[in-house]
């Protein structure tokens, strides 16, 4: 089927109108008509090819909500009508033994991300949600629960909330646990929000002093300005867990340094090139750790939406029309949302 989308012709060109084919559903497949598509700060890295490696045309989006349409023979998990996401991930090896623990974000035989990823369709890799429709096997279909009101700031919660939640979880974030949040945008806002509903106690670091209200009012219950020494100081040693969101290259022993004996920071953002090198004794005087965390597999997504759901958790967001996007990028670049642009499809 012929649907509308907007692309990148090449790293150095604009997104426009585009169309683009999607796959008869297969008997496993999904058809889902998309009403709201996230921006992740990967589909602009993606788009200009930053990281290397970008196949055009490229059409991004991997926070998808919206609506099934029809469902192929063997479909047994979804039905039309049904409110349904879209993540990051649309395939897997199914084979590995990450695959088989529900790791499909480590998949070994390669995960299939939702664009920019080879496919047998064409034009021979995925495209994603910046677009009417997209047609995936309904392993990689997740059920959204939210009331009709709130699926437009759902849709971050398919990347953003899923990348916080899933390090969250796995150390153990809760009640009796301190846990800090480096850099307060798409991700971190969503870091805060989880790890408080989590039960934890929630420190929000942040560069710019006038973002403190606004980070108490997302659930932190304290901020510290990571340019002020005095602070940082007063800080040091007091954390369990930090989930670094940052997603440029910077010092990371000033954090380091805030964890207790044990403690560990988990590297989510993804930087446009190296950080520079820690200092080892950072770690060795207090046993701390070094780690990092990609997306999260399928079912613990689904974990993540169904709490989100009983608890009211949503992303704040910014709803544009597509037409909107260049806009859009060059503001995030600045830092000049809060917290996440989100398409509205029907714009297409």
């Amino acid at each position: 089927m012929t649907v509308k989308a907007y692309a990148a012709q090449a790293a150095d060109q604009p997104l426009g109108p585009y169309a683009i084919e999607r796959r008869a559903p297969r008997p496993d497949d999904v058809v889902i008509e998309i009403a709201f598509c996230g921006v992740c700060h990967s589909d602009l890295h993606t788009v200009r090819s930053e990281w290397g490696g970008t196949l055009y045309p490229c059409v991004p989006g991997h926070e998808i909500v919206g609506t099934v349409s029809a469902t192929g023979s063997a479909v047994t998990r979804f039905a039309a009508g049904d409110t349904v996401g879209v993540g990051c991930i649309v395939d897997s090896c199914r084979t590995c033994s990450a695959c088989g623990e529900g790791l499909e974000q480590f998949c070994e035989g390669g995960l299939i991300g939702t664009y920019n990823a080879p496919t047998p369709d064409a034009p021979g890799h995925t495209l994603g949600g910046y677009s009417q429709t997209i047609v995936v096997d309904q392993a990689y279909v997740l059920a959204i629960r939210h009331p009709a009101e709130q699926l437009a700031a759902v849709a971050p919660l398919l990347c953003a909330g899923i990348t916080t939640w899933s390090p969250l979880r796995h150390w153990k974030a809760g009640p009796g646990k301190r846990v800090g949040i480096v850099g307060i945008g798409g991700l971190g806002h969503m870091g805060i929000k989880l790890a408080r509903a989590l039960g934890a106690h929630v420190t929000g670091f942040t560069t710019s002093p006038g973002k403190t209200q606004a980070i108490l009012d997302l659930g932190a219950h304290e901020v510290v300005v990571s340019t002020d020494k005095a602070a940082m100081k007063a800080a040091m040693g007091s954390l369990d867990l930090i989930i670094n969101t940052v997603s440029h290259s910077h010092d990371l022993d000033p954090f380091l340094g805030l964890l207790r004996r044990d403690g560990t920071m988990v590297m989510v953002g993804a930087p446009e090139k190296p950080h520079p090198a820690i200092g080892v004794f950072n770690l060795l005087i207090r046993r701390r750790a070094l780690a990092g965390s990609l997306i999260g597999g399928i079912a613990e997504t689904q974990e993540m939406l169904d709490f989100c759901a009983e608890h009211g958790v949503v992303s704040d967001i910014e709803l544009i029309r597509m037409e909107e996007i260049e806009a859009a990028y060059a503001r995030m670049l600045k830092g000049d949302v809060r917290y996440r642009f989100v398409i509205d499809t029907a714009t297409l």
